[in-house]
């Protein structure tokens, strides 16, 4: 399902609206592209301004903290990933079986693990 669309009214020069169709049309992207464009430039100065944020934020910071602060971040994801439970693979070859999925001793699925 689509994201609802919002419509946007902008106003550029003549220059910065003639350089980017141009742009697209060399590329063959199409007029709707345009929205596409944008969208991702307006994702990508946000995520540029955030990182120059956090930069700005952390620059007093000691660069040995920081990185003692990444180690111990990653280091919690490594051990959740390795306390996942490990199933033997089933016929197919499968690797994980999700808990509720698990056949039923019978064979077949109970409603209660459903």
């Amino acid at each position: 399902m689509e994201e609802e669309a919002i419509r946007w009214n902008i106003k550029v020069s003549k220059e910065i609206d003639l350089a980017l169709r141009t742009f697209l049309g060399a590329r063959g992207m199409k007029k709707g592209d345009l929205s596409k464009f944008t969208e991702d430039a307006v994702r990508w100065s946000v995520f540029q301004r955030t990182i120059e944020d956090i930069k700005a934020r952390n620059a007093d910071a000691d660069p040995v903290e920081i990185q003692h602060l990444v180690d111990e971040a990653v280091g919690e994801v490594r051990a959740e990933r390795r306390a996942r439970v490990k199933v033997k693979p089933d016929a197919r070859g499968a690797r994980y079986q999700h808990p509720r999925l698990r056949p039923h001793r019978s064979g077949g699925q109970s409603r209660r693990d459903l």
